[in-house]
C-alpha cells in the first residue's frame, strides 16, 4: 500500500423527506428536463409515482420516462435510450431502480458526457476522458448494490452473454438520495439478495489487493450495519433498521468502488451471463466456498472483520488464531439465518445451474476483471471446484 487512490465525489442526501430534496439538486445542477428512467417492476410497485408526484408538483415535467429495462444492463439499450434522450431535448438524468437501472443510466450519461453512440467503444478500465457535464441523480431502490457512489458499471452484452465491466469516475453520479420509502415494498427475499451483495462488497474490499485505510473504514461500518439490521429489516422491520440497511449498501458501494473486489463477483458475473442466476442470489451462494478458498490468503483480514461482523464480544472471547475460520463460520451461520427469514436459496441446484455449465463459467470469471484484485491467484481448477461445492 505505498499508494492508493480514493473519490467519493457523491452527494449524499439521506433521512427523513431526503426524496423531496430532488427539486433542489435539480436546479442546483441545472437540469429542468430530466430523462427518468426505471423498470417496470418498480413503476408497477407504485414506488415510481412517489417520485413522478414530487417532480409534477414542482412544474417538473415527467413526460419522459423509459421503464422497458431489462433485469441485465444490455447494450443496444443504452445506446436506444441516449438516441432518444438527444431526440427529446432532455437536459438530466433520474435513476430510479435497482443495480440494472442505475448501471443502464450510466452507460446512457457514459455516451452522451463522450458523444458517441455505442457503450461498446467505451468498455475499459479508466479509459475515458472528463466529458461534457450531463445531470444525474440516482434513487436506489434495493439496499444491495451501492451502486449510486460506485465508479463501476456492469453491462450485458446479451449477443455474446458476456458481463461487461466499465470503471471510470465519469460514472460517478453527482447526487444520490437514499430514502426508506423508495424501498419499503421489497419483498424479502429481494431485500436478502440485495444486502447479501452489499455484505460481499464490504468483505471482498476489505481483502482485496487495493484495500487501503478509508476504503476500509467504509467497509467495516457497511459490515457492522449488515448484520446487526438486516434480521430486524426481515422479521420486523423498523424505519431505522430500513436506512440503516440502506446506509451499508452506499457504504458498501463506496469501499469497493476504490479497493474493487473478489474471486467471489468474478464467479458471480461469469454465472448471472452464462446461467441467468440473479446476482446478489449468486453472491450469497458463493461467498462462504470463496472466503474458504481465499482463507490462507486473507487469514488476518478475516481474523479482523470478526470484529465487525459478529460484534465485539465474539472478536474477544475468540483466540486470535481461530478469529479467521469464525469469521467463516458466522458468514455460514447468517446466512442461514437470512435463509430461514426470507427463503433465499443458497445452493447454485436451487437456481437450475447445471454442472454442464460450469467449463464456461470457469472461462468467463477468469476473463473478469474483479478476478485481479483477489489476493490469491485463481485458476480454472479452482473456479471450478468451488462451482461444485456450490451445486
Amino acid at each position: 500500500m505505498a499508494y492508493f487512490e480514493f473519490i467519493n465525489s457523491v452527494k449524499i442526501c439521506s433521512g427523513a423527506h431526503a426524496l423531496e430534496n430532488i427539486v433542489y439538486e435539480l436546479d442546483f445542477l441545472g437540469s429542468k428536463k430530466p430523462l427518468i428512467l426505471s423498470d417496470n417492476g418498480v413503476k408497477n410497485a407504485g414506488v415510481l409515482d412517489k417520485v413522478t408526484t414530487i417532480l409534477s408538483k414542482n412544474g417538473i415535467p415527467t413526460d419522459n420516462i423509459f421503464t422497458d429495462i431489462p433485469a441485465d444492463s444490455d447494450v443496444s439499450v443504452i445506446n436506444s435510450i441516449a438516441g432518444a434522450f438527444r431526440q427529446s431535448g432532455c437536459d438530466g438524468i433520474i435513476a430510479c431502480g435497482g443495480g440494472s437501472v442505475i448501471d443502464t443510466a450510466k452507460g446512457v450519461r457514459l455516451v452522451l458526457s463522450q458523444q458517441g453512440k455505442d457503450i461498446l467503444g467505451l468498455m475499459g478500465n479508466e479509459i475515458i476522458k472528463k466529458g461534457a457535464h450531463i445531470p444525474f441523480i440516482v434513487l436506489p431502490t434495493t439496499c444491495g448494490t451501492g451502486s449510486e457512489c460506485t465508479a463501476v458499471a456492469v453491462i450485458k452484452n446479451h449477443e455474446t452473454g458476456i458481463k461487461m465491466e466499465y470503471i471510470s469516475s465519469e460514472l460517478l453520479p453527482d447526487t444520490a438520495i437514499i430514502d426508506v420509502r423508495l424501498t419499503e415494498t421489497l419483498p424479502k427475499k429481494l431485500i436478502a439478495s440485495s444486502a447479501m451483495d452489499a455484505l460481499v462488497h464490504s468483505i471482498e474490499a476489505f481483502s482485496s489487493k487495493q484495500k487501503n485505510p478509508i476504503s476500509d473504514a467504509y467497509a467495516t461500518t457497511a459490515m457492522r450495519l449488515i448484520t446487526t439490521n438486516l434480521p430486524v429489516v426481515l422479521e420486523n422491520p423498523t424505519t431505522e433498521a430500513r436506512e440503516n440497511l440502506a446506509l451499508a449498501s452506499t457504504l458498501a458501494g463506496i469501499a469497493f468502488s476504490n479497493a474493487m473486489v473478489g474471486v467471489v463477483h468474478a464467479i458471480g458475473h461469469a454465472l448471472g451471463g452464462e446461467c441467468g442466476v440473479p446476482h446478489g442470489n449468486a453472491m450469497a451462494v458463493l461467498l462462504p466456498k470463496c472466503m474458504k478458498f481465499n482463507l490462507d490468503t486473507n487469514r488476518t483480514e478475516y481474523g479482523e472483520m470478526l470484529l465487525y461482523l459478529a460484534g465485539a464480544e465474539k472478536f474477544a472471547s475468540t483466540p486470535k488464531d481461530k478469529r479467521a475460520e469464525a469469521s467463516i463460520e458466522f458468514v455460514i451461520n447468517f446466512e442461514r439465518k437470512i435463509h430461514e427469514l426470507s427463503g433465499l436459496a443458497l445452493t447454485l441446484h436451487e437456481y437450475g445451474v447445471t454442472e454442464d455449465k460450469f467449463q464456461n463459467v470457469a472461462k468467463k470469471a477468469l476473463n473478469d476483471g474483479a478476478v485481479i484484485a483477489n489476493r490469491k491467484d485463481v485458476t480454472e481448477a479452482d473456479v471450478l471446484d468451488i462451482l461444485k461445492q456450490c451445486l
